[in-house]
């Protein structure tokens, strides 16, 4: 009988050690977690979590904005160039009014002189040449004898000429660049070598 007081009481001490321990290694396990993140830095999860979110919100707003931003730009783009294509040609227009006004005043003299048409027509050619300039428009009037440019001349017919092949004879009219651009080349007839050789 006082063998199983004794078990009994070792088995009720056992139980009495059992439950206190069980606590104390619960509140360890997790002070040794809270060390372990404040040691390594690490947040608990629902507030890792939480910033992820806040991080993503704050980006798909960044992301929204520069696509706004950009369709902006892409609008303003497009309206840029529509005004351009529409008044590309205002500043030349603009510096063909002197020619017009001359034209028109020359209209209006009753009985004008063969010399003050001439002069007239003289002071218009140089408003239009003046436009030309400012509007970086040249001539492309090539001299008898340049050699034939098919970028720039377009030949209308061979003449047989004592001048070496493929060199200008004549110029029947001028042709005409805007910038590096051709508007018109210039009509010529080309030499046809008459004596057989060919001038490279």
């Amino acid at each position: 009988m006082q063998n199983q007081n004794e078990m009994s009481n070792r088995e009720t001490s056992a139980e009495l050690f059992s439950r206190p321990d069980a606590a104390p290694q619960e509140g360890a396990q997790e002070g040794a977690q809270e060390g372990e993140q404040a040691r390594t830095g690490e947040l608990p999860l629902e507030e890792q979590l939480a910033r992820a979110e806040s991080s993503l919100a704050e980006m798909q707003d960044a992301f929204l904005r520069a696509k706004a931003e950009m369709e902006n730009l892409r609008r303003r783009a497009r309206e840029d160039i529509a005004s351009a294509h529409k008044y590309a040609i205002g500043n030349f227009a603009e510096s063909l009014l002197p020619v017009k006004d001359s034209l028109e005043m020359a209209l209006q003299v009753e009985t004008p002189s063969v010399e003050s048409l001439r002069e007239g027509v003289n002071m218009t050619l140089k408003q239009l040449s003046s436009a030309f300039e400012r509007n970086r428009v040249t001539e492309v009037d090539p001299k008898p004898g340049d050699r034939f440019d098919p970028d720039r001349h377009q030949a209308i017919s061979m003449i047989p000429s004592t001048q070496p092949s493929n060199t200008v004879v004549n110029v029947l009219q001028k042709g005409y660049l805007i910038a590096d651009r051709l508007l018109r080349p210039a009509l010529i007839t080309v030499a046809q070598s008459t004596t057989g050789g060919n001038s490279s």
